[in-house]
């Protein structure tokens, strides 16, 4: 399905049904990906106990691109527009990557919009981002960088789906000259939306960074002497960057008793 938004014309898909206790949840999917590449079979997973909603953002997947650069905030910014287009106040999110930062910024900015929030592979500022990462899978580096051939299934998925199957060089060009957002330690501190973390053991955000996060986010208490903190932290065993959303097995024992807990 299509929706007229900030002068794109949206995609977004919708799986299961609207339940009138549980909020649907929104997927955001990762750079230079679209909903297949990023979430795998998790929308059907998901949506087998709540409404799924998952989009593509500018210039990603089914959804066209337009003459404006790519950024966190327009996309934040279009992806309230498309909640608000489908009449939905309130929604939990899950965010992916890229779809992470977009994410943070629609709680940090708009936090009545979201009950709660799973963030995959998020960093707030650049320090958390793995000293490896520059030439890696999102970087849009040239043919012949480190890495290059991992963005196979991402230029497969585009080309499949995207209106303008030749656009892949200029998403590519677009996602590389993307200022990142950064966020300081006290902005994080104060979020009040249960969040629940979730890295790969080597993935492009440090396990450093996730703790301190997590621990900005008041986690890390004594939970036996303590009550437990909103926030929730997981780190997959044995898996990437790329790797992290393909862990359904494990993310569909963590994301749904997280979403459904009161």
């Amino acid at each position: 399905m299509y929706a007229d938004i900030n002068g794109l014309r949206m995609f977004y898909e919708i799986r299961g049904t609207a339940d009138p206790v549980k909020v649907p949840v929104v997927l955001l999917h990762g750079a230079i990906s679209a909903i297949g590449t990023s979430f795998g079979p998790l929308p059907d997973l998901l949506a087998q106990t709540r409404q799924v909603i998952a989009v593509e953002q500018q210039g990603h997947g089914r959804t066209a691109d337009i003459d404006r650069p790519l950024s966190v905030q327009a996309m934040a910014d279009d992806t309230l527009a498309l909640l608000a287009n489908l009449g939905i106040g309130q929604a939990d999110l899950f965010g992916y990557s890229l779809g992470a930062g977009i994410a943070l910024n629609i709680i940090t900015n708009h936090p009545a919009v979201v009950r709660k929030a799973v963030l995959a592979s998020v960093t707030y500022d650049k320090t958390g981002l793995h000293p490896g990462m520059l030439g890696g899978p999102e970087s849009g580096d040239p043919a012949d960088a480190p890495g290059r051939d991992l963005q196979i299934p991402f230029e497969q998925e585009y080309r499949e789906l995207a209106p303008d199957p030749g656009n892949w060089p200029a998403l590519l060009a677009k996602v590389q000259a993307m200022e990142l957002p950064e966020m300081t330690p006290q902005a994080i501190a104060a979020i009040n939306v249960p969040i629940l973390l979730i890295i790969g053991d080597s993935d492009i955000v440090t396990p450093e960074h996730a703790v301190r996060m997590f621990r900005l986010l008041g986690g890390g208490v004594l939970g036996d002497l303590a009550p437990m903190p909103p926030t929730q932290f997981a780190v997959l065993p044995g898996t990437s960057h790329i790797g992290v959303t393909s862990r359904a097995d494990m993310l569909i024992t963590m994301i749904p008793p997280f979403l459904d807990a009161p």
